[in-house]
């Protein structure tokens, strides 16, 4: 058992080698690939050393603002003088945008006046009522209802001027407008 193993592999290794000793087939295939012409690899391009630029025209308008002449800033309004009122203290849930605020029921009082619960942006709930304010956007709130509270932002125009723009936010649960 032994001897027909070796035998195998000494007949399997045996193929591996050319009897003759001579690989001129090889030699021949090397011999036309080297007398190819060789590829030419294109030299690195040359790049122009950066330039800086400093913008100097702070006194011309910027270009990524609206051209807004002097005039169009006085009617802007609409004829109306709406601007916030930046003088007076920022209530608590002035820090939260209106998206972050939820209505989550009411409270009335014995005498009749109407509270809003409001969920601010972090999970607690505040009492909100008429004439305060919230949201960044100087919201005032106008009214309370049982189900919604209409609020009046203040909001910027974009010509220099402001805008009134009605918002609600609406009982969580129920539709908003």
């Amino acid at each position: 058992m032994k001897l027909l193993i070796l035998s195998a592999s000494v007949l399997s290794l045996s193929g591996c080698f050319n009897e003759t000793g001579n690989a001129s087939d090889l030699k021949e295939y090397m011999a036309q690939i080297m007398a190819k012409p060789r590829g030419r690899v294109e030299p690195i391009p040359e790049f122009k050393p950066y330039e800086s630029f400093s913008y100097s025209a702070s006194a011309i308008r910027s270009p990524f603002r609206l051209a807004v002449v002097e005039e169009e800033l006085a009617t802007s309004n609409n004829g109306y003088n709406i601007r916030p009122d930046t003088d007076r203290p920022k209530e608590y849930l002035e820090q939260f945008n209106i998206e972050q605020l939820g209505m989550v029921g009411t409270l009335q009082k014995p005498d009749g006046e109407l509270w809003a619960l409001v969920k601010d942006g972090t999970g607690g709930v505040v009492r909100v009522k008429e004439g305060e304010y919230m949201g960044r956007n100087h919201g005032r709130v106008v009214t309370v209802l049982g189900g919604r509270i209409n609020i009046i932002e203040i909001v910027p125009d974009g010509l220099g001027g402001w805008l009134e723009r009605p918002r609600t936010l609406a009982l969580d649960g129920t539709a908003g407008e």
